[in-house]
C-alpha cells in the first residue's frame, strides 16, 4: 500500500524542503536572486535599491535601503502566504534585538535564564571566566557521569547560545569533544560555563554603525594541545569594520580554515553589493607560519598542510589576503584556543564587541 500525498503536510520530513522551494520560486517570480554563499539569503537590486530577505523555515528577517520598495516587497508576500509583519526586528530564533543611540544588541538573556532552571542552576555562584587556565580536559580521566543525556542536552544548547556569545565558544567548545562519553571532570566543566552564565546574563554582541568596510581577522592555535590525541584547537575571529561577524574554536588538523572563512565572507560581500575596498588582513601570533605563506619554498615540516598551504598562498598571491605577525598581548583569538586569566579575557572579550 503506498499513500500519494497531493501536497506535503506541516511537520513532515520533506515539508521545510517543500515550503522553501515554494517561497524560493515565489521571491525569484518577484526579482530576488539567491546568494551562492548562503542559500537562506535572496537579494533584489532595482537601480540604486537594495533588499536582503533572509529566510530560515517560516521566519524571515526582511530589510531594504527603500521604505517604499520595502512595503511593496511586504505587500507582496502578503498577497501570496498568510503572513504577519512583526514591525521592527525585535526577536529572532530566540536572539532578542535591542536598538540603542549607537547600534543593535544580540542577546539570549531568557534563553540563558531557561538554561540555568534546566539544570537546577538559578541561584549558582557565579565565576568570573568559563573555563580555567589548566590544561585541556582527558577524555578518559575520571568516572562517568549518572546521566549522559542531560549532560548532551545542556551542553547542545550551550552550543547555540555562543551565537551571540563569542566569550564562550573555547569553553563548549572543550565540554561539547567529550558528548560521546561525559565523566565528571567534564560535568564540572560544563557546570563552570552555567556559573559563568549566571554571572553574565545581560551580555551580548554589540553590532554598531562602522564607516570601515574591510575585513579583518585574528587566527590561533595551540599547538598538540589536546592531552589524548595531540591535535591541536584552533580558532579565529573576523572582524567587518568594527563589528565581530564570525568566529570559531575547533579542535582540527590544520590551521588555515580561518582563511578560508574569510574568503566565503569576501564572497558574500560581493553579493551583498558591498565589497570590501581592501585585502583581507589575517594576522596571526606566529612568525614562521607568517614566513610560511609569502615564501614558496616546502620542506618536510609542511608536507601535512600541502593543500591548504597552496590554498592561502594563491590568496596572497592576488593580493586578497594579507597575513601580518601580532604580537600576543593583541591576539584576540587566543579566546577561541585556551583558558585565559580573568584581566585578560576580560579584555579580550570586550574587544570581541561581548558588552
Amino acid at each position: 500500500m503506498m499513500c500519494h500525498l497531493n501536497k506535503s503536510l506541516y511537520g513532515l520530513k520533506q515539508a521545510p524542503r517543500a515550503w522553501h522551494s515554494r517561497l524560493a520560486s515565489f521571491l525569484l517570480s518577484l526579482g530576488f536572486t539567491e546568494a551562492q554563499s548562503d542559500n537562506s539569503l535572496f537579494i533584489l537590486r532595482r537601480g540604486t535599491d537594495t533588499v536582503y530577505l533572509l529566510l530560515y523555515v517560516d521566519d524571515i528577517v526582511l530589510t531594504a535601503s527603500s521604505s517604499r520598495l520595502l512595503q511593496w516587497i511586504i505587500s507582496a508576500l502578503q498577497s501570496e502566504f498568510p503572513m504577519t509583519d512583526l514591525g521592527a526586528l525585535h526577536h529572532f530564533l530566540s536572539i532578542s534585538v535591542s536598538r540603542h543611540s549607537s547600534g543593535l544588541l544580540l542577546s539570549q538573556r531568557q534563553y540563558c535564564i531557561d538554561i540555568l532552571e534546566r539544570a537546577g542552576m538559578t541561584n549558582c555562584k557565579p565565576c568570573n571566566t568559563p573555563v580555567d587556565t589548566c590544561a585541556k580536559l582527558s577524555s578518559i580521566e575520571g568516572a562517568p557521569v549518572a546521566d549522559p543525556t542531560d549532560f548532551c542536552s545542556l551542553a547542545g544548547a550551550l552550543q547555540y547560545l555562543t551565537f551571540t556569545r563569542p566569550d564562550i565558544s573555547y569553553a563548549v567548545q572543550q565540554v561539547c569533544l567529550h558528548m560521546h562519553d561525559p565523566r565528571e571532570p567534564h560535568l564540572s566543566a560544563l557546570k563552570r560555563i552555567l556559573r559563568y552564565i549566571r554571572g553574565t546574563l545581560d551580555l551580548g554582541l554589540h553590532i554598531q554603525r562602522s564607516a570601515k568596510d574591510d575585513l579583518v581577522v585574528y587566527s590561533d592555535a595551540d599547538w598538540a594541545g589536546c592531552p589524548n590525541t595531540r591535535k591541536s584547537t584552533s580558532g579565529y575571529a573576523v572582524f567587518l569594520g568594527d563589528n565581530l561577524v564570525s568566529w570559531s574554536s575547533k579542535r582540527q588538523n590544520t590551521v588555515s580554515r580561518s582563511s578560508a572563512e574569510a574568503t566565503w565572507l569576501r564572497q558574500l560581500l560581493h553579493e551583498l553589493h558591498s565589497p570590501p575596498s581592501k585585502a583581507t588582513m589575517v594576522y596571526c601570533d606566529n612568525v614562521s607560519a607568517v614566513y610560511l605563506l609569502s615564501n614558496p619554498v616546502q620542506h618536510q615540516r609542511t608536507k601535512h598542510v600541502e593543500i591548504d598551504l597552496h590554498f592561502v598562498r594563491e590568496k596572497v598571491a592576488v593580493g586578497a589576503i594579507r597575513v601580518l605577525h601580532v604580537p600576543m598581548t593583541s591576539q584576540y583569538a587566543d579566546i577561541f584556543t585556551k583558558g585565559l586569566p580573568s584581566p585578560v579575557f576580560t579584555e579580550f572579550g570586550s574587544n570581541l564587541n561581548v558588552r
